[in-house]
């Protein structure tokens, strides 16, 4: 039987290709529906939604549903991310987005980006500017010049900018390949 982050992961490749897709497991059903792929989970309804018609597809999810994180892991993997503000039927639209070459795409809790950069910080301090982790700002990626935990918020320092974040934010972010994230991305997932 598929896990519940297989199964998504499977409509998500079937619905990048365009495929018809039925699978289904306790949690979860994927099918297609009118040109449609959808992704329901059997207690809270319909929560992914892609359109097959569309050259290239973009992805609808529900922020409410038990599982976003789950949903955000997969696209991220397909290089998909979030592109707006919630629609009138109160998704969030995903549209495909070119990862730079060398680097991995990761859409995690914030604390999650923090771990990271504690473990690799020491490359912020070297001369010149840091690249082993980039956070999408304005349709851009920028560097990561220094993360701050403070009264329960992340605030992430890039060139020219702040973002603050709550702890359980999701956030998009890369890193190089070569930079082990795997271990501490799979921990907490």
């Amino acid at each position: 039987m598929l896990s519940n982050l297989d199964l998504i992961r499977e409509f998500v490749q079937n619905s990048i290709h365009k495929k018809d897709v039925l699978l289904s497991n306790p949690a979860l059903t994927a099918q297609t529906v009118y040109k449609t792929n959808q992704l329901t989970a059997k207690s809270e309804g319909v929560i992914a939604i892609v359109q097959l018609s569309t050259t290239l597809p973009e992805f609808s999810v529900s922020p409410k549903s038990s599982q976003w994180e789950l949903i955000n892991q997969a696209l991220a993997e397909y290089s998909y991310l979030l592109k707006g503000e919630v629609d009138s039927r109160g998704f969030y639209q995903y549209q495909y987005c070119e990862v730079p070459k060398g680097y991995e795409m990761h859409c995690t809790r914030s604390v999650i980006l923090w771990r990271a950069w504690w473990k690799y910080r020491k490359y912020a301090s070297s001369l010149g500017i840091p690249l082993e982790l980039l956070i999408r700002k304005r349709s851009s990626w920028y560097p990561i010049r220094d993360l701050i935990i403070s009264d329960g918020l992340l605030y992430i320092k890039t060139l020219g900018s702040e973002i603050a974040l709550d702890s359980d934010d999701l956030v998009t972010w890369l890193s190089k390949v070569d930079i082990k994230i795997k271990e501490i991305t799979t921990t907490e997932t």
